[in-house]
């Protein structure tokens, strides 16, 4: 019988593309994930990968049977929701991650709403760029705090995975509280504030993408004067008074001492952040008390937002 901790190596192994990678991505050394493929070969009677000296990839019975690993192991986690499901009970441990602006802002709420819960264990990480998806699709997590600018509806990976919509997500102008945009009377004009000192993220960020969309729109520059990674950087050097910045509405409710914000057209760029975990998954009773605590967290951050820019 196929050992199912191989086939989920495998399934690994076929998204990833090298032995290092997902041994990085596991947790184990790429030794122990080759004798775990080799053992895997062994059961399965068959040659999986073809190795050189440098490098490995799938055969043809390897990518076969990675095709019908990633059914088996949803089956298998679907059969298990489906028995957690019959005790009612959210038990057990919860794996969820986000990216930075999302982890300030939900990790409080949901912690509160998770509390009653004696049974469950929650575990929130902050993750790297574009990986939420991923990892939810590798079973690494359960559920995804992701962001999304393109516009297009989501990918459900033929079925597998479920986005839950949680907020809109607006860009809006960061400005230090003596700035002349602090009075909230003036309107917010961007032509005349394209000459400003910018502040922005590195060229390849979401963000700093938005922004430059943003000043191209009024027809200005968009190479921003400085950049910055990370938004609370960005925000710490607008309070003292060193630029400007557009940035997305979920990062003031971290808190913002020094800083006045002010809405954006409603042409200027926008995320949307979800929720995202697989459609096997969402019978067990923790992850399905985990997607209602996000979504009334949402509720809660989108009533924050709203008194913060009004």
């Amino acid at each position: 019988m196929l050992d199912l901790r191989r086939l989920q190596i495998l399934t690994e192994f076929a998204a990833r593309g090298t032995i290092a990678a997902t041994a990085q991505a596991l947790g184990y050394t790429p030794s122990a994930v080759s004798q775990q493929l080799s053992a895997l070969e062994r059961q399965a009677g068959a040659a999986l990968l073809d190795r050189t000296a440098r490098s490995a990839e799938l055969t043809d019975s390897g990518r076969l049977l990675a095709a019908h690993a990633e059914q088996i192991l949803a089956m298998v986690e679907a059969a298990e929701a489906v028995l957690a499901a019959q005790t009612g009970v959210a038990l057990g441990r919860v794996t969820v991650t986000a990216f930075p602006t999302a982890a300030v802002a939900f990790a409080p709420l949901l912690a509160e709403s998770l509390r009653r819960h004696e049974a469950m264990q929650l575990v929130l990480r902050q993750a790297a760029e574009n990986t939420g998806v991923r990892q939810v699709s590798a079973a690494e997590v359960d559920v995804a705090l992701v962001d999304d600018w393109s516009g297009r509806r989501p990918d459900h990976a033929g079925g597998r995975l479920r986005h839950v919509h949680l907020l809109h997500d607006p860009m809006v102008l960061a400005v230090p509280a003596g700035h002349r945009l602090a009075d909230p009377d003036r309107p917010v004009e961007l032509r005349g504030l394209v000459d400003e000192a910018w502040i922005a993220a590195p060229q390849g960020e979401p963000s700093r993408a938005a922004t430059d969309r943003l000043l191209a729109d009024v027809g200005g520059a968009p190479a921003a004067a400085w950049e910055f990674e990370g938004l609370g950087t960005i925000l710490s050097l607008v309070a003292r008074g060193i630029g400007i910045a557009a940035v997305p509405a979920l990062a003031l409710i971290g808190g913002a001492p020094g800083l006045t914000f002010r809405r954006l057209p409603e042409t200027a760029p926008a995320r949307e952040v979800y929720a995202v975990v697989r459609s096997a998954s969402v019978r067990r009773p923790a992850v399905s008390a985990t997607l209602r605590a996000l979504e009334g967290a949402a509720a809660e951050v989108r009533g924050r937002l709203g008194e913060v820019l009004d």
